[in-house]
């Protein structure tokens, strides 16, 4: 199988939702998975679509925050590795029940920490300590290190295909980003029989993700819609 890697670099929170929901309305007609990696051009929190914003905006102190496409709670993005998993509409992961995508992604985190000699476990039930947070307790099959959550995810799944955005507080380790992204793309080939073709947003499509950034997920109206 052959899935599409599109490394975004930094850019803008609004962009990264923006261009996040973009690749799902896109997937049908990309045909293959997309696996994103992207960072933050300054820190930022993200949070669930189904949050309300009067309590995210007492919960943390990031700014800005940005509504996400996905569920899920409020996730900071001041020092995470963060990734997008885009699949298109009848593909495998698409047709899975959201508990098992749910499971399966962090599997897959969890094979690229081993391959960084990581040992990381998922897990087994829920801790909650407060609600709507992403990093405070764990859910289960979320991955954990030492007891501690490291890897949270939320996914959007409708006609257009699945979205899966996902953050990693990466543990305190000698491993850089670039190490987990590569042992990400290789346990992915050893779990999924995955081939890699490089993929680089065309200059339409960041236009469109420019203008959708600018007007709906930079907008007051959208993220304070509920």
């Amino acid at each position: 199988m052959n899935w599409l890697l599109h490394q975004s670099g930094k850019c803008g929170a609004a962009f990264n939702m923006a261009l996040d929901e973009l690749l799902l309305e896109k997937a049908s007609q990309l045909g293959r998975p997309v696996l994103r990696f992207y960072g933050w051009t300054e820190p930022a929190a993200t949070f669930g679509y189904f949050q309300r914003f009067s309590e995210v905006e007492r919960a943390t102190h990031l700014r800005p925050l940005i509504r996400r496409p996905t569920g899920g709670g409020i996730v900071p993005h001041d020092a995470d590795w963060t990734y997008s998993a885009i699949f298109p509409p009848g593909h495998e992961w698409h047709l899975l029940a959201a508990f098992e995508s749910y499971r399966r992604i962090h599997a897959w985190i969890q094979s690229a920490f081993a391959k960084l000699k990581v040992e990381t476990k998922l897990a087994p039930c829920c801790k909650k300590t407060l609600p709507g947070q992403c990093f405070v307790g764990h859910e289960k099959f979320d991955l954990l290190w030492h007891g501690k959550k490291i890897a949270g995810a939320a996914q959007r799944r409708n006609k257009s295909g699945l979205l899966i955005q996902g953050s990693v507080q990466p543990p305190p380790i000698k491993n850089v980003r670039t190490d987990w992204e590569n042992a990400m793309c290789g346990a992915a080939e050893n779990q999924f029989s995955v081939t890699w073709t490089d993929f680089a947003a065309d200059a339409q499509l960041r236009r469109r993700a420019e203008t959708l950034a600018l007007e709906k997920f930079s907008q007051a109206d959208y993220n304070q819609k509920r």
